[in-house]
């Protein structure tokens, strides 16, 4: 009992991971948190154990001939058995549903429209180009009841950068820019090999496939200024291939954009 508790104390109260800032970084801490917990709880007993043996059981300086011979104990290897196997199946259904909350269970859009309904990604969109999976939902409910479309972003991942093209002020940026509190979905695509969109502090990770586009939906809740890591070895300079994510505030990023937006100075 005492184990047991001091693991789970140690998993809820221990905390490992990055700021949280984005809708999906709590539930996915909820599943880091039971895992951590498991595992302290499994990392104390064994090494305790081993230990307690080396201890307990080493050979005394009288002692001059071989230990007990000692037989197979069935009870026991059922017990190991079993035990982690039920484990393992919580572990596995729990992260299922964890995954389902995130999102990822959701059929994604396969066309550009970002705020149309959700589709099955396998169909071709318009440009005869098949979007494959993603996580997270292109919108979000807002307080009067309606969906706050999702901020459409097209990101393309090359040897070694991100760019960031915003499709409604037709302009590019080597910097992610995003509203806090607003749902954002990218439209990612590599132009040689296979890349990883990764935020820690998001929570979420997203391949980046050269001729198969892919979907990355989040919702920012936290300002500030957060690393962008390409997280697929893609090349002699993988380690360099660094961006940043900025979670403005909606004032500041109407701001950003409108200073940005190459549409409203060609109107102009």
């Amino acid at each position: 009992m005492i184990l047991v508790l001091g693991g789970l104390w140690i998993g809820q109260n221990v905390n490992l991971l990055p700021a949280d800032a984005s809708a999906n970084a709590p539930v996915y801490d909820e599943l880091f948190r039971v895992l951590f917990s498991i595992g302290t709880i499994l990392f104390i007993g064994i090494v305790g154990l081993v230990i307690f043996s080396l201890i307990r059981f080493r050979r005394r300086p009288s002692q001059r001939g071989d230990g007990l011979a000692i037989e197979g104990n069935l009870p026991l290897e059922i017990f190991w058995t079993a035990v982690p196997a039920i484990v393992v199946l919580f572990v596995g259904l729990y992260s299922y549903d964890i995954y389902d909350r995130m999102g990822g269970m959701t059929p994604l859009n396969h066309g550009m429209d970002h705020s149309a309904p959700m589709h099955d990604p396998s169909p071709p969109d318009e440009n005869g180009e098949r979007v494959w999976g993603g996580i997270g939902t292109s919108s979000i409910q807002a307080k009067d009841g309606g969906a706050i479309a999702a901020v459409p972003i097209e990101v393309t991942a090359m040897q070694f950068a991100f760019l960031f093209r915003y499709p409604q002020g037709d302009f590019i940026s080597g910097e992610l820019h995003v509203p806090a509190g607003k749902p954002v979905s990218l439209r990612m695509e590599a132009k040689d090999v296979i890349h990883a969109f990764w935020v820690p502090e998001f929570r979420l990770k997203q391949d980046v496939i050269p001729g198969q586009p892919t979907v990355l939906n989040f919702t920012p809740t936290r300002p500030g200024t957060y690393p962008i890591v390409c997280a697929e070895l893609c090349g002699p300079y993988h380690g360099g291939m660094r961006s940043s994510v900025v979670v403005d505030d909606p004032e500041s990023y109407e701001a950003w954009f409108n200073a940005n937006n190459t549409l409203e100075v060609a109107d102009a």
